[in-house]
C-alpha cells in the first residue's frame, strides 16, 4: 500500500520541479515543449508541481514524463513509494527535516496561501540556495605556517 502522507506529494512535486528546471536549463525547453515531448499535458504537470492531486498519478503518465526527459522512471516510482519489484529491500528512511523547512513546504502546497505569498517563499528559498558562500562560511585551510 503506498504511503498517503503529504510528504510524498511534496517529494514528487520536488522531483517534477527539478526535472522541469533541468529541461529548461540544459535543453532550453519550455513547458509546452516538455508537454509535447513527453505526451503529458501541461495541466497534469502543473498539478504534479503543485502537489495538487487526490489520487496517485497514472503510472503510464509518470513513465512517459520520465522517458521524454531521459529520466529513469524507477526514481519517480521510488519517490511515490510504489513497489517497483526491485530487490525487495525497504527504502531508506528520509532524514529528519528541519521544522522550519517543513512549515515552508506545507505553506507552498496549502491552497489557502496566496500565489503572491508562495512566490515570495520560492524566491527567498531560491536566493538562499544559490547565493555565493560568504568568506566567513568557507572552511578554513589548515597547515599553513605564518
Amino acid at each position: 500500500m503506498p504511503d498517503t502522507s503529504p510528504g510524498r506529494k511534496i517529494a514528487f512535486a520536488a522531483f517534477v520541479r527539478k526535472a522541469l528546471e533541468d529541461a529548461r536549463t540544459t535543453r532550453a525547453w519550455s513547458g509546452s515543449e516538455v508537454s509535447r515531448r513527453t505526451g503529458v499535458s501541461r495541466q497534469t504537470v502543473n498539478r504534479w508541481v503543485r502537489a495538487d492531486w487526490s489520487s496517485d498519478p497514472e503510472a503510464e503518465r509518470v513513465v512517459a514524463f520520465c522517458t521524454g526527459l531521459g529520466l529513469n522512471p524507477s526514481v519517480a516510482f521510488g519517490v511515490l513509494g510504489w513497489d517497483t519489484g526491485g530487490a525487495g529491500r525497504p527504502a531508506p528512511a528520509a532524514p529528519p527535516m528541519d521544522p522550519d523547512v517543513e512549515a515552508l513546504l506545507r505553506r507552498l502546497v496549502d491552497p489557502n496561501v496566496s500565489d503572491a505569498e508562495k512566490f515570495h517563499i520560492r524566491e527567498t528559498i531560491r536566493y538562499l540556495a544559490y547565493r555565493p558562500l560568504l568568506p566567513s562560511d568557507r572552511p578554513q585551510k589548515r597547515g599553513r605556517a605564518v
